[in-house]
């Protein structure tokens, strides 16, 4: 008797790693691993969650209109052109599942979501990576490679692991260079850290074309990872298809009510990323001094590069864990020998520059 098969282009895809979360025998490590807030959720948000409670019993709004206007009038946008969905991640798989169909041809920057990957392969995607050297997007190697058969362009800005960002007019020129029937997906799930005057994450470009869409978060700055509620904007032409497929209930009310009152807090929101910002400026500098290779971040992690390879930075991260601390390995071309570290709350990142000087010292026989 035969089984049921999976379709065969599953065969490609590994299944999603997420960052480690325990350390056997220690109670509470330091995580660092996921890009996680080490500030949590603004009380604001944590009171509306609570708030649901009561109401468990009923499905949440479907037309997501209370989420809906407070993005829009937090960020200036029109509330119609905005869908929400179980992550960003939840948008990206509707996205690719309305737009692209077996055998079209994805281009994917080489560090944007790996979810971008996956889906596009469970589609019958062709996809095509475009390498990022210098841990950056690439957008005159996108422009060499665009032709008119690509269906969808996927760019991660920041990207993950390397946390670099490209400039609002390096974006527009990429768009520029798209044809209009290619959709330019920008992830900026990391944008809200961002304090380069320079940086757009495409909401400008979404407010004017009907080829571009962006997705943010609310697991990041807005500290409700657990909740999964994200975000995208773009023009009607887009959004119909998405929410034909869009499930009635896809986020939650818990979710809705969280996420409503966290983007309305912008006072914290503000405190969050300037705490960012300070202690990311205080790792780099801090890395540097270690002897490390820091890539400049504008993101909530940074990524390091060790000067012995591959080995060292895995005795690093090995040497991390024995101090109740865990890191991110990465992987792929020229990954192997860094290592990306979450930034997290000031006692965190005291515990990470001791235990990485203590390493390095051992490490190079410099004590």
């Amino acid at each position: 008797m035969s089984n049921p098969r999976a379709r065969a282009t599953l065969e490609t895809i590994a299944p999603y790693v997420q960052g480690q979360s325990e350390i056997a025998g220690v109670a509470l490590p330091i995580k660092l691993s996921s890009n996680e807030s080490p500030w949590g959720p603004s009380p604001a948000a944590i009171a509306a969650y609570h708030s649901v409670a009561m109401s468990l019993g009923r499905y949440p709004d479907g037309t997501q209109h209370a989420l809906r206007t407070a993005i829009a009038e937090t960020f200036q946008l029109d509330a119609r052109r905005l869908v929400c969905g179980n992550g960003s991640d939840e948008i990206i798989s509707l996205l690719i599942r309305a737009f692209v169909a077996p055998g079209d041809e994805v281009l994917l920057s080489e560090h944007c979501f790996v979810m971008c990957r996956t889906h596009s392969l469970a589609q019958g995607a062709r996809v095509v990576t475009i390498p990022e050297p210098g841990y950056r997007v690439n957008v005159d190697a996108i422009l060499r490679r665009v032709t008119p058969e690509a269906r969808l362009v996927a760019i991660a800005n920041p990207n993950n692991p390397c946390g670099t960002h490209v400039a609002g007019r390096e974006l527009e020129r990429l768009h520029a260079g798209l044809p209009p029937t290619t959709l330019l997906l920008c992830d900026a799930a990391y944008a809200e850290f961002v304090t380069d005057d320079a940086y757009e994450c495409g909401i400008e470009l979404a407010r004017r074309f009907d080829n571009v869409i962006v997705t943010r978060t609310f697991s990041k700055l807005y500290g409700l990872a657990a909740l999964r509620i994200g975000w995208a904007y773009a023009c009607a032409a887009i959004l119909e298809p998405i929410e034909r497929i869009r499930t009635p209930f896809n986020t939650n009310a818990a979710a809705l009510a969280a996420a409503a009152a966290a983007v309305r807090d912008t006072e914290y929101a503000a405190w969050v990323r300037a705490e960012n910002a300070l202690w990311r400026e205080r790792l780099t500098d801090g890395y540097r001094k270690l002897g490390l290779e820091v890539i400049p971040s504008s993101a909530n992690f940074v990524l390091m590069r060790f000067p012995q390879g591959a080995a060292q930075a895995r005795a690093a991260c090995e040497h991390f864990k024995s101090r109740r601390i865990i890191v991110r390995p990465t992987q792929g071309d020229g990954l192997n020998d860094h290592l990306r570290i979450t930034i997290g709350a000031a006692a965190e990142n005291q515990a990470v520059l001791a235990a990485l000087a203590e390493f390095m010292a051992q490490s190079t026989g410099n004590p």
